[in-house]
């Protein structure tokens, strides 16, 4: 089993935040339940440039974290339908301090991340 090095410091606030908000697509998942997006696959259509499994992980972790809840409906096939925990609820105002952020200060950070792009050769 792996065990790390530097043990994680969650007496920190910051440090917990990031441990739930760091995946690539936490926070996005997180909006898309938020506004309605709750089955599996929805949320994969909607987040198509990250694969299933990746969107999978992240779910778990969330579901871990408390952050957000899975209802099952029986039948075949299953159908699986997430929905944001209070603990889910009270982070979306971060999530809206990143997505206002990031759109009040897109031209100042496109250019930079587009710069390390490694470009295409076709």
């Amino acid at each position: 089993m792996y065990e790390k090095k530097i043990p994680e410091n969650l007496e920190c606030g910051i440090s917990i935040a990031i441990k739930v908000l760091g995946g690539k697509w936490k926070a996005w998942i997180i909006d898309c339940i938020n506004n309605g997006v709750l089955r599996p696959s929805e949320i994969h259509r909607r987040i198509d440039s990250a694969s299933p499994r990746v969107i999978n992980m992240q779910l778990k972790e969330l579901e871990d974290y408390g952050i957000i809840g899975k209802t099952i409906y029986p039948g075949l096939p299953l159908k699986v339908e997430y929905y944001l925990t209070e603990v889910g609820k009270s982070i979306l105002p971060v999530i809206n301090a990143m997505d206002k952020w990031g759109n009040e200060k897109r031209e100042f950070i496109v250019p930079g991340i587009e710069a390390m792009q490694p470009e295409h050769q076709y």
